[in-house]
């Protein structure tokens, strides 16, 4: 667990919404971090299963956020708020790991990356509905400006990245898990820590995973160095500390505009996808990221 994340205060009530200083910089972190996993899985798919891949990452991230929950001794959650917990190890750590792994493995990084991006909207229903939460009317207007820009770089996509397949699917899939466990874990940050909670969903997805480590290690033998520092990167940059850092700005932010700021992570992810695997973004991929990220500032501005 990042030492930093946990130093940062609260200054503001949790899912206040206010912006100040030290939330921006929570969400600019975690819009760059979360980005970079998708050409990061990628890459490190070219050494291990998809399922093997899920199993060794969250092994690696579930250590630390094990020794984090030992030392701290954060007070355990009642029986009403357990379920919650393992709610998240099972589908935010397990069940979004597999099915975004099993997607990436004929869906490009930057084609996934906009696919997961239908996750906002689902999560803004979800929380007007269950939460109880109020979304504008500007607020939806940026919401369909950035899912405009989203369908425009699908649209854009070639063939075989874009294929309406299975693949896809499994993707959506994943994008749905992240929503319910947004929903469903928001109301743990009115007695827990952020910080605690994001432990608890390592260690439980990371002991959900393993049956399959035993054939992850024996992959990792024989792995190349790139898949290898990939999966390394993935473990600690988008899982160890990204979740960590999500989940502070989830406390912050109520739930539907929190998951709106990650509509900027697919221009990014496409950017980091050219540099690191030569994806070449056309000109609607090129079009469609800037309607994205104009959506994020209509959505996130201060009234």
């Amino acid at each position: 667990m990042s030492s930093s994340s946990a130093s940062l205060p609260l200054k503001t009530a949790p899912g206040s919404g206010a912006m100040d200083p030290a939330t921006l910089g929570l969400a600019i972190f975690t819009i760059i971090a979360w980005a970079s996993a998708f050409p990061a899985i990628r890459a490190a798919l070219g050494g291990f299963g998809p399922l093997e891949l899920g199993s060794v990452r969250f092994a690696i991230a579930a250590v630390p956020a094990a020794l984090f929950l030992a030392i701290t001794r954060p007070k355990l959650p009642e029986w009403r708020d357990a379920w919650r917990f393992g709610f998240g190890g099972l589908v935010f750590v397990a069940g979004y790991t597999v099915l975004l792994n099993l997607g990436q493995q004929t869906v490009s990084a930057g084609a996934a990356s906009f696919i997961i991006n239908i996750n906002p909207i689902i999560t803004a229903a979800l929380a007007m509905l269950v939460l109880g939460e109020r979304f504008s009317g500007s607020q939806w207007l940026g919401s369909a400006i950035s899912l405009s820009g989203v369908g425009l770089i699908a649209f854009g996509q070639n063939g075989a990245a874009l294929d309406l397949g299975f693949g896809v699917l499994l993707v959506l899939g994943a994008a749905f898990c992240n929503s319910l466990t947004t929903i469903v874990q928001k109301p743990l940050f009115a007695h827990h820590k952020p910080l605690t909670v994001t432990a608890w969903n390592m260690v439980v997805g990371g002991l959900l995973l393993t049956p399959f480590l035993p054939s992850g290690i024996a992959q990792a033998e024989t792995a190349s160095t790139e898949s290898l520092y990939a999966m390394l990167y993935l473990a600690i940059v988008p899982s160890l500390i990204t979740y960590a850092t999500w989940t502070t700005l989830l406390s912050r932010l109520p739930a539907a505009r929190a998951s709106n700021l990650l509509y900027a992570a697919p221009p990014v992810a496409t950017l980091i996808s050219f540099l690191w695997l030569g994806e070449v973004p056309t000109l609607f991929g090129i079009l469609g990221g800037a309607m994205a990220l104009g959506g994020v500032v209509i959505v996130n501005l201060k009234r």
